[in-house]
């Protein structure tokens, strides 16, 4: 089956344009619809999200990769939460669209975005990339109440290393959580490490595939 090639939306959002870039599954095959979006320190361009939207799509997932309306502007710093909630609401009519259940994903500030909203929006499951369980250093800041609170199926994929809650530090739920080892919250890891960068990503595109898998769709 051929596969269509990646097309941008801009779309209208009370916060400002924001940009779907669209990677559909082959045609006839699609039954889940990935979006997901950005930190707040970067865009798309994330080698997680890339790999992501390189993947999924011959597993009948599409996927939209989401930019908030302060990239598109072309701004260097987020807005507060309640802004990105803001963006990420005014995305959901051209996901729901599509007439296929839509899994809201994120990494980092994303991840929380995606937790936040997910019972309100309707999102059938929940990904969530480098979840910021604390600010770096002040574990006492916690954010579990966002991850625990998102109400729908979740995975969580975490670096091993991540400054922002590696994987020791989350607390017991219903989530499913993958460890990437070595990674920090680029999933970045050390030339020192036992697995190299590329066998990183494939892991978390593996664990995504396997975890769409069982959602059903």
């Amino acid at each position: 089956m051929t596969k269509d090639a990646p097309k941008s939306e801009i779309i209208p959002t009370d916060a400002g344009e924001a940009r779907i870039t669209w990677h559909p599954a082959p045609r006839g095959t699609a039954r889940l619809l990935l979006a997901v979006s950005h930190g707040a320190g970067g865009g798309i361009e994330a080698r997680d999200l890339r790999a992501i939207a390189a993947e999924l799509p011959a597993h009948g997932v599409s996927v939209a990769l989401v930019e908030q309306p302060w990239r598109v502007a072309g701004k260097k710093l987020a807005p507060a939460p309640k802004t990105l909630d803001t963006g990420w609401r005014g995305i959901w009519p051209a996901l729901e669209k599509k007439g296929l259940p839509v899994i809201s994903g994120g990494r980092s500030a994303g991840a929380r975005v995606a937790c936040r909203t997910a019972t309100e929006l309707g999102a059938a499951a929940v990904l969530a990339l480098s979840f910021p369980l604390h600010p770096p250093g002040k574990p006492e800041k916690s954010r579990a109440d966002e991850l625990l609170g998102a109400g729908v199926p979740t995975l969580v994929v975490q670096g091993g290393n991540d400054p922002f809650g590696k994987p020791a530090e989350f607390p017991e739920g219903t989530y499913e959580l993958v460890e990437i080892p070595f990674g920090d919250h680029g999933f970045a890891v050390p030339k020192r490490a036992d697995i190299g960068q590329d066998e990183a990503v494939k892991r978390i595109t593996d664990a995504v595939v396997r975890w769409t898998g069982m959602l059903g769709g």
